[in-house]
């Protein structure tokens, strides 16, 4: 997909944390309802907990999963134990070079449906929709 549009520091900071998180984004993208601890309670030990929890958080955040799970801030890793009840949030470092994230990344996509939209499919209805929304005037709500 083209991104000569981006500056340059757009396209590093893309899928990043370039800044913490405000009150309002932890609140929005950060909470764990009813439903997210459904998926999270049966991880086995507070490491793969606390790192499911950050991967589907911050892909709803960010737009993306996270390829370093330390690329979270304390604040997102505090806001998440906090909700999951862990004492600390040290376990995170066992969970970084886990196989066990990238299954955590399929259930996750499954479990919500994400999808790339890199596949040809939704690569295509995007494009569409994007399309049918310059075309229209309608404006964004982001």
């Amino acid at each position: 997909m083209p991104v000569q549009f981006l500056t340059e520091e757009q396209r590093a900071n893309y899928g990043r944390f370039v800044a913490e998180p405000t009150q309002a984004d932890l609140a929005r993208y950060f909470y764990l309802d009813d439903s997210d601890r459904r998926y999270i309670a049966p991880k086995r030990g507070e490491h793969n907990r606390l790192g499911f929890a950050v991967q589907l958080t911050s892909v709803r955040y960010l737009g993306r999963f996270l390829d370093d799970i330390k690329q979270a801030p304390p604040i997102v890793l505090s806001t998440l134990a906090q909700q999951l009840t862990l004492e600390e949030t040290d376990c995170i470092d066992s969970y970084r070079d886990q196989r066990q994230r990238l299954r955590h990344i399929e259930e996750i996509c499954r479990n919500y449906g994400y999808n790339a939209f890199t596949e040809p499919t939704y690569g295509f209805r995007l494009t569409r929709w994007l399309y049918v929304q310059c075309w229209t005037g309608t404006e964004f709500v982001v």
